[in-house]
């Protein structure tokens, strides 16, 4: 963690730096990610070849079972969530509106958000990053101090990493020594976990993207939905059923013929530029297959993604609290603080308990899963609990602000937006 450390100690030294011109980027970019039928952009971009050869894929050890049930962070965490955090409230969330009007991440924000090295911190050392065990609790961490910014700009942040993650955790040497040196450098490629697809109720576990076998390979054909950044993309991690054996996971990359995006903004998470990853008779060599195709790695990466998800949630069901408590003790009725009836008192308070439970439930869940201990169980309630109080958490934001809670000039209405996501997506985030 050293490395890493260092990196955000100097980040937040020079916090001044370049937060005046946060918002001339989104003048300049792609506007036309809002149209379909374009090309991604990376396609033209890097070409990912193995660097170094490697016999065997380099993987984090379990952390230590410590035999005690304590969540308190660990100074090294806590000096990186308070890092993070300062990033967040410094750089996302002055970022946040502009970005969500404009359907755009700022590349400048994220070029500035490499820099706090998410990616490093899950890469092994061996592979050129930092990391020495499995860090399942620092993600969700970093993931909800992010989301105290803005859950859309998160996103946008934290998509390389599960690309990276997902490398580390089921990748063979070979793809590993292709495309995870890309993640360790100065150029962090845009990258993607595209599982989301536009059907009702949909089920991760029974994708409607198909794959067949080749005599060199693989076919990949459908459309994956609500994939951030789509359109700066290089690389993407899909899931698809492999001819009826069940779901699987792909390494492809922009530049395979068939590979299109369009664009599709949501209701929430615009600030990530969301969009469709379309699949037409892709051709992919044997070894993009990830995992093995195996169910319990595609079981694994279900749960570690809905576990970010359940922090990201957590860290905008806090942003909703740290803004309303203010805003009901400063707003006066009837002279006097509108805090001290108790319609609204209690429903502060509720927010306050509801999101306890939930952070309580995801902590736990990510020190189960970093230690190498069953917590599917854990999950589950978190994905739960992320669903219906996230939602609710957001929709008792905008009712504590009135009138203000419909508008624009507070950030409760973009935050409603963004919580609904907690309960629809899969994909995108893996811790």
């Amino acid at each position: 963690m050293g490395l890493g450390l260092a990196a955000l100690t100097k980040l937040a030294g020079v916090k001044a730096i370049d937060r005046a011109g946060l918002r001339r980027p989104i003048e300049s970019l792609v506007s036309s990610a809002t149209r379909g039928g374009f090309k991604a952009a990376g396609a033209a971009g890097r070409s990912f070849k193995a660097i170094q050869r490697r016999d065997a894929p380099e993987r984090l050890s379990a952390a230590p079972d410590s035999g005690l049930f304590d969540l308190t962070p660990s100074e090294e965490q806590q000096m990186i969530v308070e890092t993070v955090r300062e990033f967040a409230a410094e750089q996302l969330r002055p970022a946040a509106a502009e970005a969500d009007a404009k359907l755009t991440t700022p590349d400048g924000l994220l070029t500035r958000a490499a820099e706090l090295g998410v990616t490093l911190v899950g890469i092994p050392e061996e592979l050129g990053g930092v990391g020495t065990e499995r860090s399942v609790v620092t993600g969700a961490l970093v993931a909800e101090a992010l989301a105290h910014g803005d859950l859309g700009l998160a996103v946008a942040v934290l998509a390389p990493s599960a690309v990276s993650t997902a490398l580390v955790s089921w990748g063979d040497a070979e793809q590993q020594a292709t495309y995870l040196p890309a993640f360790v450098g100065e150029n962090v490629p845009a990258a993607a976990l595209a599982l989301q697809e536009r059907a009702p109720l949909y089920d991760p576990f029974k994708p409607r993207t198909k794959a067949r076998r080749t005599p060199h390979g693989y076919k990949v054909d459908g459309v994956k939905s609500l994939v951030p950044r789509a359109a700066q993309a290089e690389l993407f991690v899909v899931s698809a059923d492999l001819e009826g054996r069940g779901p699987a996971l792909f390494i492809v990359e922009s530049s395979n013929a068939g590979v299109s995006i369009e664009g599709e903004p949501a209701m929430g998470l615009r600030g990530a530029a969301t969009g469709k990853l379309h699949l037409d008779g892709v051709s992919l060599p044997a070894s993009a297959l990830l995992g093995g195709g195996k169910p319990e790695v595609f079981a694994e990466l279900v749960r570690l993604s809905r576990l970010g998800w359940a922090a990201l949630a957590a860290g905008t069901a806090k942003a909703v609290l740290d803004y309303v408590i203010p805003y009901v003790n400063e707003r006066q009725a009837f002279g006097e603080p509108v805090s001290h009836r108790q319609g609204v008192a209690f429903q502060v308070a509720d927010i306050g308990i509801e999101l306890e439970g939930l952070r309580l439930v995801t902590l736990r869940a990510a020190a189960r899963a970093e230690q190498g201990k069953p917590y599917a169980r854990e999950v589950a309630l978190a994905r739960k609990l992320a669903a219906d109080k996230g939602m609710k958490i957001g929709s008792a934001g905008v009712q504590l602000l009135g009138g203000h809670g419909f508008v624009k000039e507070h950030p409760v209405e973009r935050w409603y937006r963004d919580l609904r996501a907690a309960g629809v997506l899969e994909g995108s985030v893996l811790l």
